[in-house]
């Protein structure tokens, strides 16, 4: 069984992780596609579970292979990607997969699977309100929390590549539209 693709992207800070976890959530047969990256895993993570952590090598290895639907170069030789076989083991199980990605790699999944995925744009209400976010997190320096402002400008931008834009200004509200346009594209 083949079954659909669902994918959320957002500028960082947009709120997407949180839509995808309440998706996760509802009773719509979702299973979520762990992406995999070559960055360290930080204290807090844990491999397969947050990213398939591969070496720098190892990623460029199954590129080679033909074993990613997308894959980016985000920095240099910080690679994320999506495996073939995530995507085939959901299906297997006879689940929807849903993708929780940046911008690029949201228009990526959506040219691979066509119509078989809905891919939705998260849009925070704001750049302010996205960098005021962002603030809260205290994670940021000021030079990563310019650098990411800058990108979501840009990213911003891409939205128009997106099926369905939805405005994250108010959560409850954003949460309950995604439910019902994740649901209506289901049962299609």
């Amino acid at each position: 069984m083949q079954g659909k693709a669902i994918i959320l992207s957002a500028p960082s800070g947009a709120g997407k992780t949180t839509i995808v976890h309440h998706l996760l959530g509802q009773p719509l047969n979702l299973a979520f596609s762990v992406s995999a990256c070559s960055r360290p895993m930080r204290s807090h993570e844990k491999n397969g579970v947050d990213y398939h952590f591969l070496s720098v090598e190892e990623f460029r290895r199954r590129i080679e292979q033909n074993e990613f639907v997308e894959w980016e170069e985000v920095y240099p030789d910080m690679y994320y990607g999506t495996l073939r076989s995530e995507v085939e083991r959901i299906w297997q199980r006879g689940e929807h997969v849903v993708f929780d990605v940046d911008v690029k790699g949201g228009i990526n999944l959506k040219k691979a699977f066509g119509d078989k995925a809905l891919s939705i744009f998260v849009k925070p209400p704001s750049i302010e309100a996205l960098e005021a976010r962002l603030r809260s997190r205290g994670t940021e320096t000021e030079e990563t929390l310019n650098r990411r402002i800058g990108k979501a400008r840009k990213e911003l931008e891409d939205a128009i590549h997106f099926d369905v834009v939805l405005l994250n200004d108010d959560l409850p509200t954003a949460l309950r539209q995604a439910t019902e346009t994740v649901q209506t594209f289901l049962q299609s």
